[in-house]
């Protein structure tokens, strides 16, 4: 089983990567479950929700025995996240971060045109907000890679790092 995180900052990319990934690789996609979270919150979100998000995330995916398997956000997001927006993350994140979930990460570079959405918080912060998720990756000794350009460029970029963990 080979399992992949979906990271970087808003507005990045990520589900569309990830769908179409899926599609070019048949793996099995799945969504960002903070976005499902948000849409069904009926109030402004607190930090202790962003717990909740971690433990919805560990619950989608932990159950599947597919071969191959595409998370659209990942803890690294969570953790950056909650650090931007409540000066810190919480020890369950952090433990989450820290634990090897993941064969790859994909970090989307925020080179695509901002698309507003509702759920969306830091249109002006991408490229900081993308500093943070390289460090972190870094800091937290992450296999990823870096994807950017058009979106067939990201596909292909992306499946040729995975084709290289497969073998």
């Amino acid at each position: 089983m080979i399992r992949i995180a979906i990271t970087g900052p808003e507005s990045s990319g990520k589900t569309t990567l990830t769908n179409a990934i899926g599609k070019v690789l048949n793996g099995t996609v799945f969504p960002e479950f903070a976005r499902t979270f948000l849409e069904h919150l009926n109030r402004d979100y607190v930090q202790e929700d962003l717990d909740r998000m971690c433990e919805g995330h560990l619950t989608q995916f932990a159950q599947s025995e597919d071969e191959l398997q595409l998370i659209d956000t990942d803890f690294v997001v969570l953790k950056v996240w909650s650090k931007v927006k409540f000066g810190s993350a919480s020890e369950k994140i952090k433990a989450a971060v820290n634990s090897n979930h993941f064969d790859l990460h994909i970090l989307c570079t925020p080179d695509i045109p901002w698309e507003d959405d509702p759920l969306r918080e830091h249109p002006d912060q991408r490229d900081e907000l993308f500093d943070l998720y390289t460090k972190e990756l870094i800091a937290s000794n992450k296999n990823y890679v870096v994807v950017s350009g058009t979106s067939s460029e990201r596909v292909k970029k992306s499946c040729e790092a995975i084709a290289s963990i497969q073998s």
